[in-house]
């Protein structure tokens, strides 16, 4: 059920597990009430953000987006864009436009053709709507003159200043917008830079993804969102956290390695180490919310889950189903140990090996059922070994003993286990040395060989020789 729900978590199980004290809780509030009131008036304020619109007001702004005009889309969605944020009392905004005071002719363009038009101001929502909706698109597209002349747009004091270049195109002056971005961020100036790119070409979109935080938005609907994002971004006020459930949906799971993929792509954008804090709690991350995400937590085998979307400006719980229990694989110890012996896991009814476990060793596993095959000689199965939720699942292997085959010359031959009354090949004999030792389960077992000497069948030699746990046998030829 939660892994359906997916980004709906409302409260805490930490929370829940304290219920039986919600009478005192309710008590303690009561009276501490006023002494909290009184501490909140002493937090302070926000900090300041300053949001620095750079439009593109360039000829090529009048080509047909969809069925308008680029200026015209891209005025609608900004200008809707401010409803939220111009009366927000810790937020100014400031419009700088270029391309728009000189109309660009054959072999003739003006390199300075960038401006403030609206600086930073409380209330100045009104006077960003009055010159977008008044502004031209003539001129060329001056990118790293208008973020050079940007450093001066905002005022001495501090704050967290922001810049969002809006464009169509990229740099037509022969000047580097990236290395005036970079000497901005350097200075302390400017946050790294915003950049949304309109209905760009392939070969654009990579001039300007050195500029900073590139977006591409191919659509009007896709500026739309990306320019709330990217808003959205710049306050701060996305945040996120992923729950690791349980099979019984209990949010206990962590300390698991997790990839977010941009889903339609394949695009790895985050990794990081599931964390909680001493309450209980994941840790609260910043994910981009402009792309959708397939999110694979890398248990054994992986959990993964499908189209999970951000919701910009709202504190987003992902749930994701990653119940585990542990695989604890025992033998004996000592001078015969077989910690070296090797262990095939396998998901049931999967032949593709997930995991090679050593003996005596635990490894975790998402919950289910597998089958085992222990490299020992002979190989031992060991099917149908259920991995239940926080539990851990024993599987005893019996220890090994040593079989030392003395022949008097090199010998052609091998082990076989009995069976009834069939032979099952263990393993070969080396022909060429006289001695052979061997590490076997358990057992009977039977040794045919012939001499590399000799050359008539009936010098074969078979012999019977049991093997038992943790003892060394020797077959004496």
């Amino acid at each position: 059920m939660m892994d359906a729900i997916g980004t709906l978590f409302p409260v805490p199980p930490v929370m829940r597990r304290r219920s039986t004290l919600s009478f005192t809780l309710l008590l303690l509030g009561t009276l501490w009430l006023a002494p909290v009131q009184a501490q909140r008036t002493k937090e302070p304020k926000p900090k300041l953000t300053r949001i620095l619109f750079v439009m593109d007001a360039s000829n090529s702004m009048n080509a047909f987006w969809g069925n308008e005009p680029k200026i015209v889309a891209a005025r609608r969605i900004l200008l809707e864009s401010l409803t939220p944020i111009e009366n927000v009392p810790d937020i100014q905004l400031a419009l700088r436009i270029y391309g728009h005071q000189t109309r660009i002719e054959p072999g003739k363009q003006d390199c300075d053709d960038t401006r403030l038009e609206v600086p930073f101001a409380p209330g100045n929502g009104p006077a960003i709507r009055r010159k977008m909706n008044e502004v031209r698109c003539l001129g060329t597209t001056p990118i790293a003159r208008s973020l050079e002349k940007a450093a001066g747009d905002f005022p001495d004091s501090k704050a967290r200043n922001v810049i969002i270049l809006i464009t169509d195109g990229i740099e037509a002056c022969d000047e580097d917008p990236c290395a005036v971005s970079r000497a901005l961020q350097a200075k302390g100036i400017v946050l790294k830079p915003f950049v949304i790119g309109i209905g760009l070409e392939e070969t654009g979109k990579y001039d300007l993804r050195c500029v900073g935080n590139y977006y591409d938005a191919s659509t009007p609907e896709m500026f739309d969102r990306v320019l709330k994002v990217v808003i959205d971004q710049a306050l701060n006020s996305t945040t996120t956290q992923l729950l690791l459930l349980t099979d019984d949906s209990k949010p206990t799971e962590t300390n698991v390695p997790v990839t977010f993929y941009d889903q339609r792509t394949g695009q790895q954008r985050y990794h990081f180490v599931h964390t909680m804090d001493r309450s209980g709690r994941p840790d609260t991350l910043s994910i981009d919310p402009v792309f959708t995400y397939r999110i694979v937590a890398h248990t054994l085998p992986p959990s993964t889950k499908e189209n999970v979307t951000i919701e910009p400006g709202q504190h987003n719980v992902i749930a994701l189903v990653a119940g585990q229990g542990d695989l604890d694989l025992r033998t004996g110890s000592g001078v015969m140990s077989d910690n070296e012996v090797q262990c095939l896991v396998r998901r049931k009814g999967d032949p593709a090996t997930l995991n090679v476990q050593r003996m005596n060793t635990v490894d975790r596993y998402r919950t289910g059922v597998y089958d085992l095959e222990v490299l020992t000689l002979p190989r031992l199965l060991i099917p149908d070994v259920a991995i239940k939720q926080s539990t851990v699942t024993p599987v005893r292997v019996p220890q090994s003993g040593v079989l030392n085959v003395n022949a008097p010359s090199p010998s052609y031959g091998a082990i076989f286990v009995k069976e009834g009354a069939e032979l099952k090949w263990v393993v070969d004999l080396d022909p060429s040395v006289a001695r052979n030792q061997f590490r076997l389960l358990p057992g009977d077992y039977k040794v045919i060989l012939r001499s590399v000497n000799a050359d008539r069948t009936l010098f074969s030699i078979d012999r019977d020789v049991t093997v038992r746990s943790g003892l060394s046998t020797n077959l004496d030829l």
